[in-house]
């Protein structure tokens, strides 16, 4: 295992491609060589194979296995004494793929879209280690470095996980998605709706909007190309057929049946504990939804990420006498970190408008919005 290895990316010009190429130069200091047919001046597969120490298999899933086979064809045993890893939304097949090289094999997932923020801090990545022995420092220090909440998991209860965890959302925001289009004749489209919203309508709208943003292949490989997809589905079916003969029904049989099926028992499989906290965790998405949509707000961009920049931007308001009702942190669409800082009914807005002068002209910060 080298002190510093050379990591080659199969499917470098991708999304992904782009983030793990950006993240294991800036933040691990390593070099990083890549293949991408989209990418004319990408190195030839050859190259990765005879260079790459780690070698990172980033592909669109439906082609992953056939690609890792090429591979291990081409590598014909020079693999042996080194780290193949690939970062695919389904496990098992890509794993066995795999496992059919010489090399240490470890299946990664990342549970997020590639981010906006120089590591998956906050965000979980299931690791699948397969045949891992020389190299599992190295994977450590990798882990480490992602800033990650690592997962262990077989490659087959991964993509048992996956069918509900990722599916059976994707699944079922793609119906409601459907359901609205289907409507938006009669009572308009998503705009129309929202002045109506539920947090719940919001959090489920803003769900579809991110789906209906991202590539869909990678959706639609998530349904297509895991075996326990279709089982899933099956079951959501019955679950929503059940309840649809029921309310067709309409009598208090119907009605009985409903609380006691869909509410009643799935209350108590679930227990007290994990319902607790799941619903407190709804109430402070909630209050966040209430904080974020405080039209009496700014939003400013510290440009210095130093100990100190967030009490001296602070202070500005304590010298203006400005009240805060809410400060959040978060990234806008280009990657940068600002601070969305709301504040109490009826601030005066001349202090406002002077606390945020003050701001851009020092230097403390960069006003985004006002």
């Amino acid at each position: 295992m080298s002190a510093a290895p050379v990591v080659g990316i199969v499917g470098s010009a991708g999304a992904y491609g782009r983030w793990l190429r950006g993240f294991l130069q800036q933040r691990m200091g390593l070099e990083v060589i890549g293949h991408d047919p989209a990418d004319p001046q990408s190195d030839v597969p050859e190259v990765l194979l005879q260079r790459a120490d780690v070698l990172i298999f980033s592909a669109p899933i439906r082609h992953t296995p056939a690609l890792i086979a090429d591979y291990v064809a081409r590598s014909a045993g020079r693999e042996a004494g080194r780290l193949w890893l690939d970062v695919t939304s389904v496990k098992s097949a890509p794993v066995a793929a795999m496992l059919a090289s010489q090399a240490e094999v470890v299946g990664l997932h990342p549970m997020t879209a590639p981010p906006k923020a120089p590591t998956l801090k906050g965000r979980v990545m299931v690791v699948c280690e397969a045949r891992l022995a020389r190299w599992q420092p190295w994977l450590a220090q990798l882990c480490a470095a992602l800033e990650a909440e690592c997962v262990r998991a077989t490659p087959e209860h991964h993509d048992q996980v996956m069918a509900l965890v990722q599916a059976m959302v994707h699944a079922t925001h793609l119906a409601q998605a459907g359901v609205l289009r289907e409507y938006a004749p009669l009572l308009g489209a998503l705009p129309a709706l929202m002045p109506y919203r539920s947090a719940s309508f919001e959090l489920d709208t803003a769900i579809i909007a991110r789906i209906l943003s991202l590539n869909p292949a990678i959706y639609e490989d998530i349904q297509f190309g895991n075996p326990h997809v279709a089982p899933m589905l099956d079951r959501l079916l019955a679950q929503l057929q059940q309840l649809r003969q029921q309310v067709g029904q309409g009598d208090d049989a119907a009605r009985a049946a409903f609380r006691q099926q869909l509410l009643l028992d799935n209350r108590d499989s679930q227990g007290e504990a994990v319902l607790a906290e799941g619903n407190y965790t709804f109430e402070r998405v909630g209050y966040l939804l209430a904080d974020l949509t405080e039209r009496n707000a700014i939003s400013v961009h510290l440009p210095e990420d130093r100990p100190g920049s967030l009490r001296e931007l602070l202070h500005v308001f304590e010298r203006h006498a400005v009240s805060l009702a809410s400060i959040h942190s978060s990234r806008t669409p280009a990657g940068e970190v600002h601070f969305r800082v709301g504040f109490i009914a009826g601030s005066d807005p001349t202090a406002l408008l002077a606390a945020a002068g003050e701001i851009d002209a020092s230097g403390i910060g960069r006003v985004l919005s006002r």
